[in-house]
């Protein structure tokens, strides 16, 4: 699969071609938690020590396509 897709804040840029060369299907839980400041930003920091450069790219990667559906959805409601 090769799909390419426009950056969120410049919708004149695309990006390169990325082609999906392996799909890891991965197992994730997105939880709504109640904690106290210091230990939220206790998480952050550990989250931010942990994260790879391939996390920040799937991070990227999911977030374009939901801009993508977003911005297809009100291209659909004004069209």
């Amino acid at each position: 699969m090769i799909w390419t897709m426009k950056t969120p804040n410049k919708c004149d840029d695309s990006l390169p071609a990325i082609k999906v060369v392996k799909e890891t299907k991965v197992i994730c839980y997105d939880w709504e938690l109640e904690m106290d400041d210091d230990t939220f930003a206790m998480m952050v920091k550990w989250g931010k020590e942990e994260a790879t450069d391939h996390d920040f790219v799937n991070i990227a990667i999911k977030a374009g396509i939901e801009h993508l559906i977003n911005k297809e959805d009100e291209d659909c409601e004004t069209g």
